[in-house]
């Protein structure tokens, strides 16, 4: 069994392949495996990981007839990986020389569920550091006691799957596998059952990971529908956690969670094709009906006046203007 499997989804991102690459040959090991997943690229991408197939120790490269979408992607590494711990990287993302090597000793001095660590962004030529909001380092902690304050940012926000080392006991108890086909947010319901399911976690003040911000190609600088996707993202969490023994205390801050969410792209809503705009509105306005009315009462109240009033006047749209707009 190999000590570690990195699974790497790859699509459409042949610019950045060769800076992915090189940094996991430098975090190369006899006993660490690297997936690729080629989500079925059209831009050249799949030529690269066909020679990194070769000559990458440890690769294996396995190709998707059909693009399926990051989660997706995902879920076909976790069911071909055979270590011992698993990670993630994205096809446009790179690593720190020996990192990885550090990651698992660290779980393994831990002795615990799953590790997170802290990352750098890159944002051009710019570099910033950006901390797991977990104050206590290198000690054991219970995944939920994590999830709260609801008004202060936790480490379910901090939702990123590369950003961390998971054990294989994650995937044999069926909580580690993405939401099937979400094109985006599929780290929220991920993080959420994480913390509420798995017994131990920690934090480790490692650096390891390049997250490169404003690609073109990602999601988040794309106004298209798939961006909607984090509707059934965030449905998920509620319902989800809307069934746990603790869900009067958790409620609040994923109904909080949610609802800032939903107030950041109505903010942005120009970005949005014209159609998909109209879209948000009206999902937007449908999703404030699904959720508990008291607690979500309570968060609008306590979230600042010009999100609060945007969130409001979607809620008040009569039903009959949603089915229209739909």
């Amino acid at each position: 069994m190999p000590k570690l499997s990195v699974i790497v989804p790859f699509y459409n991102v042949r610019q950045y392949v060769p800076d992915a690459l090189r940094s996991l040959r430098a975090n190369a090991r006899d006993d660490f495996e690297f997936i690729l997943v080629d989500d079925c690229s059209t831009d050249g991408t799949a030529d690269l990981l066909a020679r990194a197939e070769r000559e990458l120790p440890g690769a294996v490269l396995v190709r998707h007839e059909k693009n399926g979408g990051l989660a997706t992607a995902r879920n076909t590494g976790i069911d071909r990986a055979r270590g011992e711990y698993l990670t993630f990287l994205d096809g446009d993302d790179w690593l720190a020389p020996g990192y990885y090597a550090e990651l698992v000793t660290a779980i393994e001095e831990l002795d615990c569920d799953f590790v997170r660590t802290d990352h750098v962004q890159c944002t051009g030529r710019a570099r910033s550091i950006h901390r797991v909001p977990v104050g206590r380092r290198g000690v054991v902690l219970r995944p939920r006691d994590a999830i709260l304050p609801a008004d202060r940012t936790t480490s379910v926000d901090y939702a990123y799957a590369w950003a961390g080392v998971y054990h294989r006991r994650l995937v044999d108890r069926g909580l580690l596998h993405f939401t099937d086909g979400l094109r985006t947010a599929e780290d929220r319901p991920w993080i959420w059952r994480l913390h509420r399911e798995a017994d131990s976690f920690a934090v480790a003040g490692l650096l390891g990971v390049h997250y490169r911000r404003g690609v073109a190609s990602s999601l988040t600088q794309i106004g298209d529908v798939r961006q909607l996707d984090f509707i059934r993202a965030f449905d998920q969490v509620i319902e989800e956690t809307a069934r746990d023994p603790d869900a009067e205390e958790l409620l609040p801050k994923a109904v909080r969670t949610y609802c800032a969410v939903m107030a950041h792209h109505l903010g942005s809503i120009e970005r949005f094709e014209p159609d998909v705009a109209r879209k948000l509105r009206t999902l937007t306005s449908a999703a404030m009906k699904r959720l508990p009315q008291p607690v979500l009462a309570e968060v609008l109240d306590s979230m600042d006046a010009r999100r609060a009033s945007r969130l409001r006047r979607l809620r008040r749209l009569p039903a009959s203007f949603r089915t229209v707009a739909a």
